[in-house]
This record gives C-alpha cells, structure tokens and sequence, in this order.
C-alpha cells in the first residue's frame, strides 16, 4: 500500500506565475490514482478512488507551498458564476464535492493564504490577477462558459467587488484543447460565433457539418473586451488532446482531471 500523506518529491507543475500572484497547472504525473486515472487525478466527480484524489490533491497543494486546508474548490457545471472566496472559504471542495463551493465556474479572492482550484480536461483554465488591487480569478472556460463569456464576468467580478482594474490585469490560458483539434457540430459553432462576432473564432472541419472552435482565441477576446490589455494575456499553447502530460476528456474518456490553482504572491 502506498505511504499517502507521507513526504514526496514535488509533482511536476507547469508553472506560468502572474505579477502578484503564483499560478500553476498540474500535470497528470507524480500522484497515486490508478488507470485509467493515473496518476495526479484532481477530479472527485470522474470515478476515481476519493483517498486517491485527496492524496493527489495534498501534493499539489504541497507542491505551492500549501495544504488541503488551504484549498477552495467549486462543482462546476459549465455555467457563468463567479464566487468570492475568503478565509472563510478555505477547504471547501478539498476532501468532499458535498462542501464545494456550489454551482459556480469562476472563483475570484484578494484574501493570501487561499489557493483557488479550478479542474479541467480540455477546457480553458483561465487565471487573473490584478497586483496592485491583491485581488485574483480563477474560471473554467469549456465551450458553454466560453459563450457565456465567463472569463469577461470574472473581469467584471473582481472590479465590482474587489477594487480590481481591468487596466493594470495579468491573465493566462492554460492548456485546453486546441483550435485544430476541438471538433464541434454546428449548434456550438453557431452559438460560438453569435458569441464573438468580430472574432474568427469558428472554421470548417474536416467532415460535413463540422467546425473547428478556437476556445483561446475566443477567451482573449473576452479578456480584451473586458479591458485587459493584450500584451497581458499569454496563451500556454498546449493542446490537451495531443499533449499526454494531460488529461483529456476527447482523447480517453473515462479520465482523470487536471487544476490550475492560484494565490496571491506574499
């Protein structure tokens, strides 16, 4: 039997820190789930084993420097809410989906010490940050949040409650299916392009009937329309369906997930 809750090595982590803020993607390497969910599984709703995934998520947290307890996580169910989370908050969602934070898609806090967690397995991880306001989001972009521009109310949330200005925000994408492999039907496309206009944001595919959805393209539009310069906004780039160092929901379902968590620098 593994030795979960003893001491290991950092898991690796694709780090992409902010100004004012450390932000890291995990990678599915370095935990102790099983296949088909091996091995650093953060997903609790997927099937896996929960003292798995609770192990798994102790050394992520570990890995930022934090703990289980210091973790906020949300059931997401690929809509546009955004939650502010505080002190008050700290590990919700962290051992139990019976506790997360509810029904929600974005997670925004300008309290130190809580990391927000946002799980995914081809969406778009979006994290922002504002430094000089200490205030920070994490969203969950797949195409139905994307549509509902969740990363522009995420923006919008942490300016509105939080005293952040779009102006002086840090954003990134992290990976997520890519715009030459996330294949939608025409429903999706058309709802994609109803989304963002005066964005290509929506190409043919290969097959009859089916199109090609740039989710990245379109959550740095959202971004920009909502004030964040461009030059602030990077794009990791890495495609989960060809990437393996990820979990991809298109590429082997039933599948583990990965997290971006964030805090704010101290």
């Amino acid at each position: 039997m593994p030795a979960w809750g003893s001491p290991v090595s950092d898991p690796p982590l694709l780090r992409v820190d902010l100004p004012g803020a450390r932000v890291a993607f995990t990678t599915r390497a370095g935990g102790v789930s099983a296949p088909p969910y091996d091995s650093l599984n953060l997903g609790l709703h997927v099937g896996d084993d929960p003292a798995a995934v609770v192990e798994n998520r102790r050394r992520a947290a570990a890995a930022l420097g934090a703990t289980l307890d210091d973790l906020a996580v949300a059931e997401q169910v690929h809509g546009d809410r955004v939650a502010t989370v505080g002190a008050g908050e700290r590990g919700r969602g962290a051992r139990s989906v019976a506790d997360a934070i509810p029904a929600t898609d974005a997670l925004i806090c300008a309290e130190p010490g809580v990391v927000v967690a946002i799980m995914v397995a081809d969406c778009v991880p979006v994290a922002v940050v504002d430094p000089q306001a200490g205030a920070l989001g994490v969203a969950h972009a797949g195409w139905g949040g994307t549509v509902a521009h969740v990363a522009g109310r995420t923006v919008a949330a942490l300016a509105d409650r939080l005293g952040a200005e779009p102006a002086r925000m840090h954003a990134v994408l992290g990976p997520s299916i890519g715009p030459d492999s996330y294949e939608v039907g025409e429903d999706v496309a058309d709802r994609a392009a109803a989304a963002f206009p005066d964005v290509e944001v929506v190409r043919p595919g290969a097959r009859p009937g089916k199109y090609l959805l740039d989710l990245w393209a379109a959550n740095a539009a959202d971004l920009a329309a909502a004030g964040v310069p461009a030059a602030n906004v990077t794009v990791v780039g890495a495609d989960t369906l060809a990437d393996d160092r990820f979990f991809s929901h298109r590429r082997s379902a039933p599948t583990g997930r990965f997290a971006v968590l964030a805090t704010l620098a101290a």
